[in-house]
């Protein structure tokens, strides 16, 4: 699998700074803010972000002049996360890949929860991230289906509803929704 450019880039890197030190709080405040957004939910505070990026308010605004701002910067670096991490496990045996990248794919989707309590799923921003996860993810399930190791009467859109499923299910620990997920996954799975 040949690396792709994926669009969704674009949005992260057009509002990312050039110098390294307003860089690295860009980065900072992007880390803070998904940590915030799954602790809160859309309802995170911008001043407990801010902190815990270890820089002012002042900073945070100067970055993402609109919660909206932060709010889409945050879930399109989590999708530019995701798509390169297509990248990384391509070179795995075809199961393990698609396993590895759906393993991604679900903690992705805490992210995105949050994210899709503050914008509009019908917005720009989320068609984009689709397109591009679909066009980093769909080849894994593909490849999978080729060699005859899952199920080839099912289509991505039907695994990734699955797992978004199964992570949007509370549990007791990140154990048990591990064991949850793969009993599921065995259900996918062929030619065991």
């Amino acid at each position: 699998m040949t690396a792709t450019p994926f669009p969704v880039g674009e949005i992260v890197a057009t509002r990312r700074p050039h110098r390294k030190d307003a860089a690295r709080n860009y980065d900072a405040l992007l880390a803070a803010a998904r940590e915030a957004f799954a602790e809160h939910g859309s309802d995170a505070s911008l001043e407990d972000i801010a902190r815990r990026a270890g820089v002012g308010i002042g900073t945070l605004y100067r970055n993402f002049p609109t919660r909206r701002d932060l709010f889409e910067s945050v879930y399109a670096d989590e999708v530019n996360t995701l798509c390169r991490a297509a990248e990384e496990v391509a070179d795995l045996q075809p199961w393990e890949a698609l396993t590895a990248w759906l393993d991604r794919f679900s903690g992705y989707m805490v992210t995105k929860r949050a994210v899709r309590e503050a914008l509009n799923d019908e917005s720009e921003i989320f068609q984009t991230c689709r397109d591009s996860m679909y066009a980093a993810g769909g080849p894994l399930l593909e490849r999978a289906q080729r060699a005859g190791v899952a199920r080839a009467d099912m289509d991505f859109t039907d695994l990734l509803r699955m797992v978004a499923g199964i992570t949007a299910t509370a549990f007791d620990d990140d154990a048990q929704r591990d064991r949850v997920l793969a009993i599921a996954l065995d259900g996918v799975r062929t030619g065991r």
